[in-house]
């Protein structure tokens, strides 16, 4: 049996009025990439928020690694072990990528510059990076600064690395190596739930997809089963001919 990692139950949030999230549930299991996919408002990023620490859960709780940080703040979730990176790139702009991936480590996972540094490198070889380390953020392309997010995550030595679009504002070039910076990283240990609404990305990067409308649940199983079911089709990929 498969060791799980996640264990989402029950969660609801709300925002005055609004149920952002409706009774939310599922489990990932240890090594896996999974997909969340949904529409713009579906309630993907208020689960990430959630999961991270940055929203607190009005009801439900979250279990990693068999232990309960259902409300734990942002910096003690990243030191168990849980990091994440953002759509929009939001890096340190005066600062090398060097530098901008050792303040992620010395700072979000609260250990030794020395430590760091060993992190850090690991980080830019995994991210194709290793070779713009003196390179100031303010002068990189798209593809780079993605590639920074994620190596800023890894340099906090994540279990659980969630991912937000990383093939947004890349080209058909630029994505197979994207796809294979995610692998490497899974073949690490590092399990990854995968934000994205590239279909591409979902069906050659992921073991499972979990699709969320209107703050609740809708799909979850094998790619090919997702994408093949009506409920997805009708709220996400448009209506059926």
């Amino acid at each position: 049996m498969e060791d799980t990692i996640l264990s989402v139950r029950g969660i609801k949030k709300y925002f005055g009025g609004l149920h952002a999230l409706n009774n939310v549930s599922f489990d990932l299991p240890k090594g896996q990439i999974m997909g969340l996919m949904g529409p713009n408002g579906a309630g993907k990023t208020t689960l990430v928020n959630i999961i991270c620490g940055f929203y607190k859960p009005d009801e439900g709780s979250i279990a990693f690694e068999g232990k309960d940080i259902s409300g734990f703040p942002s910096h003690k979730i990243c030191r168990l072990g849980i990091a994440r990176t953002y759509q929009i790139p939001q890096p340190f702009w005066e600062l090398t990528v060097w530098q901008n991936v050792l303040v992620a480590g010395m700072y979000g996972k609260g250990i030794s510059r020395l430590e760091a540094e060993t992190e850090v490198q690991k980080a830019l070889e995994l991210t194709d990076l290793s070779d713009k380390k003196d390179v100031h953020t303010k002068h990189m392309a798209t593809i780079s600064l993605k590639r920074l997010e994620v190596a800023r995550a890894l340099a906090t030595k994540p279990k659980l690395l969630l991912v937000d679009e990383p093939a947004a504002g890349l080209n058909e070039t630029e994505l197979p190596r994207m796809l294979e910076i995610l692998s490497n990283i899974r073949q690490t240990g590092v399990t990854i739930i995968l934000i994205e609404h590239v279909m591409k990305v979902m069906k050659e990067a992921v073991d499972t997809i979990f699709v969320i409308n209107e703050g609740k649940p809708i799909a979850h199983g094998l790619p090919d089963d997702v994408m093949k079911d009506e409920k997805v089709i009708e709220c996400y990929l448009g209506e059926c001919d």
